[in-house]
């Protein structure tokens, strides 16, 4: 299977994320990759999908940090231009976030948005 190389224009993995990635890995014994994908749904029109894999598609690209990969399909990667995906620790919880420049607005979990 080949992988698109991953294109850091389009989005980008913020080092915090990276770290994470890496320390699930590490902790499972294997690497993992983050998966994001968007959604139609949610309270604003679309939502993330965020979750952990092992295995790769073939329309993923790949983006890559510090030894960590978050795989985007070609179909959300045109709602994620220019986003970072960031990983914060709060104290209402630690989790990936994505900040997205083409998001007109959000909802206050931060989980949908509107274009």
């Amino acid at each position: 299977m080949t992988i698109a190389p991953a294109l850091t224009s389009d989005v980008t993995l913020s080092p915090a994320a990276a770290a994470r990635i890496r320390a699930i890995g590490e902790a499972e014994g294997r690497e993992v990759m983050l998966r994001v994908a968007v959604e139609g749904g949610g309270c604003s029109g679309f939502q993330y999908e965020l979750g952990l894999t092992h295995e790769t598609r073939d329309d993923d690209l790949v983006v890559e940090r510090d030894g960590a990969r978050a795989l985007v399909d070609l179909v959300s990667l045109v709602l994620l231009k220019g986003s970072e995906i960031d990983f914060v620790d709060e104290l209402v919880g630690a989790q990936f976030q994505v900040r997205n420049p083409n998001a007109k607005s959000s909802c206050g979990c931060g989980v949908s948005f509107s274009i």
